[in-house]
């Protein structure tokens, strides 16, 4: 077992930042942290790494608590935060073997070279930091936390501020690492998780409110509720579907095209069907919605 918290709680003065926070990630895993701001994330993280010590519980990486022997666990971990701190004036190059000096590694050279090609940073590596975009930037804080080759990478926001390209570069560079490494990152973006995680922490107010793989977070979605997208001949008044019973939402996503929710044990396709003959309206198309990650995480999260 690489990473296992136990009943961990955080308290910055009365507020509760983490509050009996449990779970456990295996070896060789890419787990996503997801979460409202403030929702205790970053904290989390913090937590694991020894950088911010807990109220109470405890964090166990590789078996070691890391309350007893913080130096042990910090040699195994890597760490980006969030902020991606980085000296600007220092090249590249300058720069990553300062952290190896750091790390006291041998073969300082090799072992920088091998990170710059591993982190795709070549071209770039005769400048200096504050030169470089922000996705070489963030290639650096990849070739920082990886230098010494940790067993367990801590990822605060991986691609926050990227294009889109560069957060494609960044993925993949992730879930290379992931096949040797158990990874903890921390998202806003719902497509990055389902892309690359293999476990999905959501938290809420500082507890989890859910733990699983992809699948098994789609099947927390309310199950009574059914999502319909439906495509009329014309467009309609969203209120007039909202006469079919037991509706709980109607959206416009299209011309003549919407989302309708219901809590109701009948078909809805059928009661949408129907709806359509009495108002003399031809549906051209109608599908039954699967709910999404993104989905979940509102209802699970929603104030």
């Amino acid at each position: 077992m690489s990473i296992e918290i136990k009943n961990l709680t955080k308290c910055y003065g009365e507020q509760k930042a983490l509050n009996d926070v449990s779970f456990s990630v295996g070896s060789g895993i890419i787990v996503g942290f997801l979460g409202p701001n403030g929702a205790g994330k970053s904290t989390l993280m913090k937590t694991i790494t020894g950088l911010v010590s807990p109220t109470a519980g405890q964090v166990l990486v590789n078996g070691i608590d890391v309350a007893e022997n913080p130096v042990a666990v910090r040699r195994m971990i890597g760490y980006l935060p969030e902020n991606n701190p980085l000296y600007m004036d220092m090249y590249v190059r300058e720069y990553l073997e300062h952290v190896a000096n750091i790390y006291h590694l041998g073969n300082v050279n090799q072992v920088v070279a091998d990170v710059i090609e591993r982190t795709g940073l070549t071209p770039e590596c005769r400048k200096k930091i504050g030169e470089l975009s922000k996705g070489y930037k963030q290639r650096v804080g990849l070739a920082q936390a990886i230098i010494h080759n940790p067993q367990v990478l801590i990822l605060d926001e991986p691609t926050t501020g990227l294009d889109p390209n560069q957060i494609v570069e960044i993925r993949n560079l992730i879930l290379e690492l992931g096949r040797e490494k158990t990874i903890v990152l921390s998202t806003h973006i719902m497509q990055e998780v389902q892309a690359i995680c293999h476990q999905i922490v959501i938290l809420n107010h500082g507890r989890i409110v859910a733990d699983g793989d992809a699948a098994h977070i789609q099947q927390l979605a309310d199950s009574k509720r059914q999502q319909v997208e439906v495509e009329f001949n014309i467009d309609i008044d969203e209120e007039m579907l909202r006469q079919i019973v037991n509706i709980v939402s109607v959206n416009k996503s299209g011309d003549r095209t919407y989302i309708v929710e219901s809590e109701s044990d009948n078909d809805l396709r059928q009661e949408i069907f129907n709806f359509a003959v009495q108002h003399g309206l031809t549906v051209l198309s109608m599908q039954a919605r699967q709910k999404t990650i993104e989905d979940v995480f509102h209802e699970l999260t929603k104030e």
